[in-house]
């Protein structure tokens, strides 16, 4: 990122949203905290021919992808959308795999890392967690005062894991809350406290 930008106190962040059959969606967006914009989108769609020939070809290729984003466009932070945990073992675990490497990615690159549940992804952008594709699509391309609607809903998902860690990191700054990874250290109990019930 610019030391122009850092300065006025702009933030850009890389979203992505991992799939374990189809595209992985990715987005950039960046805000002074008062207006967002898009900077670039897409999804990678590994060709199933090149799948048949390694077996870890799409994950090279999600990897290779995440390295070139970060590399182009310098986010401050990256933001992936977590395992949805009613998904059946095996999908899980495909898509554990892509969450993995675009975590090394990440971590290869010195990008910090926040993970967000897909509830917690529409409720931040649609104002519900039961919000549908479209219903996504078209709050992205309002937040982001696109022309056309983003395509495919993969990206415009993507693009919705950006806004909704924007809109966390800025509600954090503003009311002096730590970081999403820190956890908060318990405090010690008072003797005159008593028991525990």
């Amino acid at each position: 990122m610019s030391q122009v930008l850092k300065t006025i106190g702009w933030l850009r962040v890389l979203g992505i949203d991992p799939a374990a059959a189809g595209p992985t969606g990715y987005g950039i967006v960046e805000s002074d905290g008062r207006r967002c914009r898009m900077l670039h989108y897409g999804a990678l769609k590994v060709a199933a021919k090149r799948q048949k020939e390694c077996a870890g070809a799409a994950l090279q290729d999600v990897h290779a992808r995440v390295c070139n984003l970060i590399g182009e466009f310098s986010p401050d932070a990256l933001a992936v959308e977590s395992v949805f945990t009613a998904l059946n073992m095996r999908t899980a675990l495909k898509l554990a795999e892509v969450r993995g490497v675009i975590l090394l990615a990440a971590a290869q690159c010195n990008v910090m890392v926040y993970s967000y549940a897909p509830r917690e992804v529409k409720a931040s952008v649609a104002g519900h967690g039961h919000a549908d594709k479209r219903q996504m699509q078209m709050m992205v391309r309002a937040l982001l005062s696109m022309n056309e609607t983003p395509e495919p809903s993969h990206a415009a998902d993507a693009l919705a894991v950006a806004l909704c860690h924007l809109q966390t990191e800025q509600a954090r700054r503003r009311f002096g809350l730590p970081e999403r990874n820190v956890l908060a250290k318990p405090r010690a109990r008072s003797a005159a406290a008593g028991p525990a019930n």
